[in-house]
């Protein structure tokens, strides 16, 4: 059977794993190995105020995971995902096979983005542009 390397970001509900987050985790990577994935890495990425609320849900925390399987598996991994009362939204999408290694090195070793936390969401300075004078007639 051949295999793709899959990226899955998972948002999570915020106070289940903050709770319990070695429990959080591990129902994810369950409903992942339930259909013969194979997790290559994964790593909570972080956590955040959501722009709208999610069946009530005003924060939730991300865990992003990198795992192989067939491409026949993914629509039984959404489902279990859709009926989870832990996760409120899934996004799985399909990595390059030359990037794959790349991105899972990437994964493991960077960290959670802090700047949007302390409100240096990459914001540029930007250089003002003289006004023109309007002319008078």
């Amino acid at each position: 059977m051949p295999t793709n390397t899959y990226e899955g970001m998972f948002l999570l509900d915020s106070a289940k794993a903050a709770t319990a987050w070695e429990d959080t985790v591990k129902h994810v990577h369950d409903i992942l190995t339930k259909h013969h994935s194979e997790i290559v890495a994964s790593r909570q990425w972080d956590e955040r105020r959501l722009a709208y609320p999610i069946t009530g849900h005003k924060k939730g925390t991300y865990l992003l995971t990198y795992f192989r399987t067939d491409g026949a598996n993914l629509k039984e991994i959404v489902a279990d995902c859709h009926l989870s009362d832990i996760i409120l939204r899934e996004l799985v999408l399909k990595v390059h096979p030359k990037l794959a290694d790349h991105l899972v090195n990437q994964a493991m070793t960077s960290t959670p983005n802090v700047d949007a936390e302390e409100g240096g969401g990459g914001e540029e300075e930007v250089e003002e542009r003289p006004r023109r004078r309007r002319r008078e007639d």
